[in-house]
């Protein structure tokens, strides 16, 4: 069953946008979420990821800009971009893991170890 995001926009650099990406029928007790991001004529990136205890992963061009959190239920994880960039224009997805208990990557994303994919939200960084 496929993801289901919402958000995403067109914002000034230095803006904020948050994105969210609903799990129908499971938790992250089950299964991680991640969020990656895909620019025209490059492969989708994998920038963060989040499990049952929480606890987000994140790859160096976000950390410190962007924060992955879910509620209480753990059906919901949103994806809060501060400090925007340009470069950070893309077509945002969230997939979940393949896999029942998969860690989140510690590095590399592979997207083979993903599924289920949202439908992608436009962000647009640009003055």
């Amino acid at each position: 069953v496929q993801l289901q995001q919402s958000g995403g926009g067109l914002v000034q650099p230095g803006g904020s946008l948050r994105l969210s990406c609903a799990a129908p029928g499971f938790t992250l007790d089950h299964y991680v979420i991640a969020w990656f991001r895909q620019v025209p004529e490059k492969e989708r990136e994998g920038i963060t990821c989040i499990g049952s205890t929480g606890d987000g992963t994140y790859a160096e061009s976000v950390k410190g800009r962007f924060t992955i959190s879910t509620t209480s239920d753990k059906n919901l994880v949103y994806l809060q971009m501060n400090n925007l960039k340009p470069e950070d224009t893309a077509v945002y997805y969230c997939p979940r893991s393949r896999w029942r208990r998969w860690p989140c990557p510690t590095s590399l994303y592979d997207l083979a170890d993903f599924t289920s994919w949202g439908q992608g939200a436009q962000v647009t960084v640009s003055s």
